[in-house]
C-alpha cells in the first residue's frame, strides 16, 4: 500500500505545477524561474515512476505524447462549428450591419452592440471537458464532423488538462496557432536540417496538430486562444447571456481568452476598431487575418439564426492583401522542368503577411515590359495568404537615374545552351534536355504530391543526390539503398530508411498520377487523368495517334502533338523502359461513369482555402470535373476562398454559382463526392 504522504505530495506537486503552468502560459506572469519549475516537475516524474499506479490522465507529466496513431478518428460535434461569412471592405461590413438591423426589425441607424476580436489565422479546435477534465479535442473539419486530436492537444502546455472549476459539461472553441517568433526559429532549424520550411505559421500549426505521432506535436511550441462556447452544462448556474460573458467564463475556467476583445456600439466604433487592429497586426506575436464581429446578445443571435453553415449574426471582416514597398536588387532567371526560363525578382528582405519575402514572381518578359520595371526600382510587392509573392508595380517617382534595364538572357543560365523562343510563346526555353536544372526540376515534379507523392524527397534532397552522382533521372531513384544515403550529409539511418521506403511505395501509383509525373508539356493533372481513363494503360497511350487524342473532350491539337512527341522521343522511351525494369507499375483507373458525379462540370478555384489547392483539384477531377484556370461562360462553379480577387467579380457578372471554402465539403457530400 502506498504511503499516504506520497499520495499527498503527488497531489500537491500536480496542483503547484498546474498553477504555475496557468501563470506562465495563460497569464504570462510566472512566479518561478525555469530551474525552480523544472525541480518541481522532475520530482513529480520521479514519484510517478516509482508509483505508476498513481499516474492519472490529467497529470502534468502526461503531456509528452504517446504512441503513434495510424489515423485520426472522426468526431461529431454536439453543436455545429459554424464557419463565418466574410466582409472584405467597409462597404461589405455595412451591408452586414444592415442585414442585422433588418433581421431584428430595427432601424439601420440603430447602434447594435457588437463583440469584436482579432481573427486568428490558425487551426480551429473544440475542447470537451467533463467534470473539469479534458476528455476530447477535435478539429473543426466540415463543421459537423471533425478529427479527434486529443492526444496532440494534450501536449500543448497553454491548454489545461483540468479546468479551474468542475462542471458536468463545458465545450470551448478556439484556435491553435504557431507563435511567429517560434515559427521563424523552427524554419531556420528545418532549413539547417535540409528539410522544407513551412510556408507560414498557419500551415505549421495545422501540420503540427495533425501529426499521427503526438510526440512530434509535443516538440512544437503551439499555443491556443479561445473565443467561443459550444454545449454547456453548468449544473444550476445560469449560462452566459452575451458573448462578452462567454469570454469571461472562458477566462474564469483557466483558459486563454482571445486577446484585445472589445464590446462596441454600432458600425462606426467597429470600423475604428478594425483600423486599430489592422495597424497593430505586425506587432502581434501571432498571425491574424482580420476581425471577427458578432452580435453580443445571445438572445439576438438566436433571433437571427443561421444560413447554410454560417451564422447571420457574425462576420469575419478580413484584411486586404498585404502590400509592402521594398527595393528590386536584381533579377535572376530560373529554368523549370518544361525548359521555360522565368524571371524572379530578388528583393531587399521585407516581411509581408507573416513571412519574410526576398523573392517574388515577375511572371515573364512580357510582364516586365508591361510594368516598365527596372533593377534598382522601389517596388510594391503583394502577398495574400499562401499565394506566391508578386511584384505589382514600380514607384517611378522614386527613381534616382541609377536604375538599369532588365535584359533577358540569350543563353541558359545553367548549362549555357542558346535559348530558343518559338512564335507565340511567352518564354525562352532551354533546348538541352540534359540541362541540370531541367533534370532536377523533372525529378522534383516526379516526387511531388500530385505526381508519385514521394514523402521526404524535396529540392534539397534531389540536389544532393544529383551532386553525389547517385541519380541521373527518376528511374535511378528506385535503385537507391539506405546504405548509400547514410553516407550523405543530413541523412541518418532512420531518415535514409524512410526515404527508400517512400520511394518503394511509389512504384504503384494510379496511371493518371504517373502520366502527370512524367512532365509532358501542356499535360496537367486533369488532362493526365483524362488520358488515363481513355487509354487505360501506358502501352495504349504510348501508341496513340494525334487523331485519336483530339477526339477526347478537353484534349486539343497542341496537347495531342505534345503527347505524341513525348512518346516518340527515343530518350523518353528509354526512360520508360528503365522505369519498367525498376518495377514501377502504374495502376489502371477504376472509376466508371457512375462513379463520376461531377462529370461535365467545370470549376475554377480562387483565393486561399483550408485545403491545399492541389488536394481540391484531385477531389474534383477524380469525380469527373474539369478544373479551369479562369472564369468564363463555360464555368459552372467558382470555389472562392479568402482574398478571391477579380475571379469572384467575373463569376458574379456571369451568374456563375459561387461556393465558399467553408461550404465546399457540404457541397461535395450533397453530390455524393467524398471531401477527403
Amino acid at each position: 500500500m502506498v504511503n499516504i504522504k506520497i499520495i499527498e505530495e503527488i497531489e500537491r506537486l500536480r496542483e503547484e505545477i498546474r498553477r504555475h503552468n496557468y501563470l506562465y502560459y495563460v497569464l504570462d506572469a510566472p512566479e518561478k524561474n525555469d530551474a525552480e519549475f523544472d525541480a518541481l516537475f522532475d520530482r513529480l516524474v520521479e514519484l510517478e515512476r516509482e508509483h505508476p499506479e498513481l499516474i492519472t490522465p490529467d497529470s502534468p507529466t502526461q503531456r509528452v505524447g504517446g504512441e503513434p496513431s495510424s489515423e485520426f478518428k472522426q468526431v461529431r460535434h454536439t453543436l455545429p462549428m459554424l464557419s463565418l461569412g466574410k466582409a472584405t471592405s467597409h462597404g461589405e461590413f455595412i451591408a452586414f450591419h444592415n442585414r442585422i438591423c433588418d433581421g431584428l426589425g430595427i432601424s439601420r441607424e440603430s447602434k447594435v452592440r457588437y463583440a469584436c476580436e482579432p481573427k486568428l489565422d490558425g487551426l480551429a479546435v473544440e475542447l470537451v471537458y467533463r467534470e473539469g477534465a479534458l476528455v476530447l479535442a477535435s478539429t473543426r473539419g466540415d463543421g459537423i464532423i471533425g478529427e479527434d486530436v486529443t492526444a496532440n492537444v494534450r501536449t500543448i502546455r497553454s491548454i489545461p488538462l483540468t479546468l479551474r472549476e468542475k462542471h458536468p459539461l463545458v465545450e470551448v472553441r478556439g484556435e491553435v496557432v504557431f507563435p511567429r517568433a517560434e515559427f521563424d526559429k523552427m524554419n531556420e532549424q528545418r532549413v539547417a536540417d535540409g528539410a522544407e520550411p513551412f510556408a507560414n505559421p498557419r500551415n505549421a500549426a495545422a501540420g503540427s496538430l495533425r501529426q499521427l505521432d503526438s510526440k512530434v506535436t509535443a516538440e512544437r511550441p503551439l499555443t491556443a486562444w479561445f473565443y467561443g462556447i459550444g454545449a454547456l452544462d453548468l449544473e444550476g448556474e445560469f449560462p452566459p447571456t452575451t458573448h462578452t460573458e462567454e469570454l469571461e467564463l472562458i477566462a474564469r475556467l483557466g483558459l486563454k481568452r482571445i486577446f484585445m476583445a472589445k464590446t462596441l456600439e454600432g458600425p462606426d466604433e467597429v470600423a475604428r476598431y478594425f483600423e486599430e487592429i489592422s495597424k497593430q497586426r505586425d506587432e502581434l506575436g501571432v498571425e491574424i487575418d482580420g476581425v471577427v464581429v458578432k452580435v453580443d446578445e445571445i438572445g439576438r443571435q438566436r433571433m437571427l439564426g443561421e444560413i447554410s453553415r454560417s451564422p447571420r449574426w457574425a462576420v469575419a471582416w478580413k484584411f486586404p492583401a498585404q502590400e509592402k514597398i521594398t527595393r528590386l536588387v536584381d533579377v535572376i532567371w530560373n529554368v523549370g522542368r518544361t525548359a521555360a526560363v522565368t524571371p524572379v525578382a530578388v528583393l531587399d528582405p521585407v516581411e509581408i503577411a507573416g513571412a519574410m519575402v526576398q523573392r517574388a514572381s515577375l511572371h515573364n518578359e512580357d510582364q516586365i515590359k508591361r510594368l516598365g520595371i527596372k533593377i534598382g526600382d522601389s517596388v510594391r510587392v503583394r502577398r495574400a495568404g499562401d499565394v506566391i509573392p508578386e511584384v505589382v508595380s514600380p514607384l517611378e517617382e522614386l527613381r534616382t537615374g541609377d536604375e538599369t534595364e532588365i535584359v533577358p538572357p540569350e543563353d541558359c543560365p545553367v548549362c549555357s545552351a542558346h535559348l530558343v523562343k518559338e512564335p507565340g510563346d511567352v518564354y525562352r526555353r532551354c533546348p538541352n534536355i540534359s540541362c541540370p536544372a531541367i533534370v532536377a526540376e523533372a525529378i522534383e515534379h516526379w516526387a511531388s504530391r500530385t505526381g508519385m507523392d514521394i514523402d521526404g524527397l524535396g529540392p534539397k534532397q534531389v540536389e544532393q543526390l544529383l551532386a553525389e552522382g547517385l541519380i541521373a533521372d527518376v528511374a535511378d531513384l528506385y535503385m537507391l539503398k539506405p546504405e548509400q544515403l547514410i553516407e550523405l550529409e543530413r541523412f541518418a539511418e532512420k531518415s535514409a530508411e524512410r526515404l527508400v521506403q517512400a520511394i518503394d511505395a511509389s512504384r504503384e501509383r494510379p496511371l493518371g498520377r504517373f502520366i502527370h509525373a512524367l512532365g509532358i508539356r501542356h499535360v496537367g493533372e486533369s488532362n493526365a487523368r483524362l488520358l488515363a481513363e481513355k487509354f487505360q494503360s501506358l502501352e495504349n497511350l504510348s501508341s496513340a495517334t494525334a487523331e485519336s487524342l483530339v477526339e477526347i473532350d478537353g484534349i486539343g491539337p497542341e496537347i495531342a502533338a505534345s503527347v505524341v512527341d513525348f512518346f516518340t522521343n527515343e530518350e523518353n522511351r528509354a526512360l520508360l523502359e528503365k522505369l519498367d525494369r525498376a518495377g514501377v507499375r502504374p495502376i489502371p483507373p477504376e472509376n466508371s461513369a457512375g462513379d463520376r458525379p461531377l462529370e461535365g462540370r467545370t470549376f475554377v478555384i480562387t483565393g486561399t482555402l483550408d485545403k491545399p489547392r492541389d488536394a481540391i483539384k484531385a477531389i474534383l477531377t477524380s469525380a469527373g470535373a474539369k478544373v479551369a484556370s479562369s472564369v468564363s461562360s463555360k464555368t459552372d462553379f467558382l470555389i472562392a476562398g479568402d482574398s478571391p480577387g477579380s475571379k469572384l467579380d467575373r463569376a458574379r457578372e456571369l451568374g456563375v454559382e459561387v461556393i465558399s471554402g467553408d461550404t465546399l465539403d457540404e457541397f461535395l457530400r450533397e453530390r455524393g463526392v467524398s471531401p477527403k
